[in-house]
């Protein structure tokens, strides 16, 4: 269904029957964007991208999850994932995710782009998957600023906070 919903979009697609051969295919290769299932045969998504992060492997990552997922939710989102549709997504909502990824971090965000909400909503989601904090934070300001009541950049700035304190943490450790 995922790859009918991509058809003729020009899209090179690959699939993995289990996490342990995507994990393979991303020690591989390069790849602009993953979908995960929380629920995937042997490894988890959710330890498919604990792998991922130790491996250091930077591709961008949507989760498809359940209603009921918001444990894992929070936990994706702390290892990076913060792209997420519902069980099961529509074709329309699956082709946005993936454009919306591909757009954030395909190339560098055009300065000459309109600066709007959807921009620095963008912004601060690439600079998230990126770990640039700071940056993240200054476009979710501007976000707010245009849109106050804003509950996905509300709680882009939750998720945003939670990573930065991992990360920071993570780094001290690894310092000692």
């Amino acid at each position: 269904m995922y790859r009918a919903s991509l058809a003729g979009l020009g899209y090179n697609i690959s699939e993995a029957p289990s996490a342990e051969s995507a994990l393979e295919q991303f020690r591989t290769r390069k790849f602009d964007v993953a979908i995960l299932d929380l629920k995937m045969p042997g490894m988890d998504g959710l330890e498919l991208l604990a792998k991922m992060h130790e491996l250091r492997i930077a591709t961008p990552v949507a989760f498809i999850t359940a209603h009921g997922d918001v444990p894992n939710a929070v936990r994706a989102m702390e290892l990076g994932a913060i792209d997420f549709l519902p069980k099961p997504p529509t074709p329309e909502q699956f082709r946005d995710v993936v454009k919306d990824i591909l757009l954030r971090h395909s190339a560098p965000l055009n300065v000459e782009a309109i600066r709007d909400f959807d921009y620095y909503l963008r912004s601060a989601k690439r600079a998230i998957n990126l770990r640039d904090f700071t940056k993240a934070n200054k476009h979710l300001i501007k976000a707010l600023d245009i849109n106050p009541a804003s509950k996905q950049a509300i709680n882009l700035v939750s998720v945003m906070l939670e990573m930065r304190q991992e990360f920071e943490q993570s780094a001290r450790t690894s310092r000692i």
